[in-house]
């Protein structure tokens, strides 16, 4: 009998619990054992669920316990799951987690504390949801050379994004229908803003670099920016705007960025619509692999929870894991290159072509698209900055 406990039961944690139960004879095969769960930790009470036996309020009780071996921590937020993770890697616990911004800010330690105290730390659902995507880096395609991992890593904003492209929502009327449908939250700023998706680029930029660099450090854009015009752009173009996250590693230099890029319709990225995520690996001499799924959900999540378990219940102190370390050693965003497109009116799109050679323009309505050459995001700014000029929107192209 294998003893777990669950912090949280909101939408994921009781997914995890309904899954374990709901599914028993499939998980008792795959894990080798009978999974009990023995506790469950809530600031609520649960008098209505066939788990409100087992709810308590005072975490000690699960670190003290000897038969607890797996916690698995699906609370959100950096505190208390920073404190409690390490409280259960240090007695011994394997510990399983949903949670990316813990990961994002702590990963490096917690994966330290769990090899220190011969236990697992695993965070499958961290990224992508029900997405098989951190095992098989880790354990199918590392052997390969990863220069990027990028993704469409935010359900709501595809969502968004898909519906201003398929029905000509505006941004605001695409944003509502997301909340009444439950796929944005009343206050949707982690997801419109890329903050959602900063987080899972730096986990997944930590697995193919090994450093772990801060949020603070990754330069994140949302997509509250993105207009009606630069839609119909992008659809002359044969494209679509997807809200992507880049880790990349090459050449010894890390850079890591969140930003809406136009994706031409030749790319397997541009095809990821509603809800969905994607995450693209590129590796030598691999190539280009994609992971595809349902980003987001009880089901999703609690599915990859609870795969994670049973890698513990059948790996015991040998999981496979990544080490992370900690780094704010990354090119400069002024050194990031790609190409560019910039909305501009027209009374000054003429100086910025003379300016920089072998641009594209299309005539957009009452302005144009022009696209750029590749060139670095700091000569770009400095060429704008010389003209005296703003564009009315600026997105780069994948």
């Amino acid at each position: 009998m294998t003893n777990i406990a669950i912090l949280g039961f909101g939408v994921v944690g009781s997914g995890v619990a309904k899954l374990i139960t709901d599914n028993k004879n499939e998980v008792t095969k795959l894990g080798g054992d009978d999974i009990n769960i023995k506790y469950v930790l809530d600031l609520r009470d649960f008098p209505d669920s066939p788990f409100a036996d087992r709810v308590i309020h005072d975490y000690s009780a699960i670190v003290n316990d000897p038969d607890v071996s797996v916690v698995i921590e699906v609370m959100g937020g950096s505190h208390p799951a920073y404190e409690y993770t390490v409280a259960a890697l240090k007695a011994g616990k394997s510990v399983i987690t949903s949670n990316k911004e813990v990961v994002a800010n702590f990963g490096d330690e917690f994966l330290a504390l769990a090899k220190e105290n011969g236990v697992c730390y695993r965070f499958e659902a961290a990224v992508g949801g029900g997405i098989p995507v951190i095992s098989p880096m880790i354990s199918c395609i590392g052997q390969n050379k990863i220069t990027e991992v990028r993704g469409i890593l935010n359900g709501t904003t595809n969502y968004i994004l898909t519906q201003m492209f398929t029905y000509g929502q505006s941004f605001d009327s695409a944003l509502r229908d997301a909340q009444k449908k439950g796929y944005a939250e009343s206050n949707p700023d982690a997801d419109i803003l890329g903050t959602d998706a900063c987080r899972k680029t730096a986990i997944l930029t930590a697995l193919i670099s090994g450093k772990l660099l801060p949020t603070s450090k990754i330069h994140t854009e949302g997509i509250t920016k993105i207009r009606d015009n630069d839609v119909s752009a992008a659809s002359k173009m044969g494209a679509t705007i997807k809200l992507v996250g880049r880790g990349i590693s090459k050449d010894g230099e890390l850079f890591a960025m969140v930003a809406p890029f136009i994706v031409s319709g030749g790319m397997p990225l541009s095809g990821v619509s509603g809800v969905y995520n994607a995450v693209e690996v590129i590796a030598d001499p691999l190539g280009n692999v994609m992971f595809y799924g349902q980003g987001a959900g009880a089901g999703a999540t609690a599915s990859a929870v609870v795969g994670d378990l049973m890698q513990v219940m059948t790996s015991g102190t040998n999981c496979s894991a990544p080490v992370f370390k900690k780094c704010e050693d990354m090119l400069s965003f002024d050194e990031f290159s790609s190409k560019h497109y910039l909305a501009l009116c027209k009374g000054c799109y003429g100086k910025v072509i003379e300016k920089i050679q072998n641009c594209t323009v299309i005539e957009n309505g009452d302005e144009y698209a022009v696209i750029t050459p590749v060139i670095s995001e700091g000569e770009l700014a400095s060429i704008l900055d010389e003209l005296d000029i703003t564009p009315k929107s600026h997105i780069r192209i994948l």
